[in-house]
């Protein structure tokens, strides 16, 4: 059985931590190599949305305010992934230390 997980689709940067900062609610988060942005906000008690979480549905897709996103989903195209004003939370992660989130 072949894995539905996605694999790294931008830059490669691999699973570094980084920050994530939260525009609307002012709140900050460190987000480790082991955990996506989205398992972080829940364990935190953010009100987030999401379904799949392996990248492919696109449920939990979240404007970017800054940041540069490595891209790790299926549900963006490649114009979508270089305009880098959204991004799939359950997967894609930073290229850098640290994005800036509308929500």
């Amino acid at each position: 059985m072949s894995s539905t997980k996605p694999e790294t689709t931008g830059n490669g940067t691999g699973n570094k931590p980084f920050s994530v900062y939260l525009a609307l609610s002012e709140k900050e988060y460190e987000v480790p190599a082991d955990k996506s942005i989205l398992k972080v906000l829940e364990e935190a008690g953010e009100s987030v949305i999401s379904s799949c979480q392996e990248g492919t549905c696109g449920t939990c897709e979240t404007p970017v305010l800054s940041g540069t996103v490595d891209h790790r989903c299926r549900v963006l195209d490649d114009e979508e992934r270089e305009a880098n004003d959204t991004m799939m939370i359950c997967v894609s992660r930073a290229c850098g230390n640290r994005l800036e989130l509308d929500m």
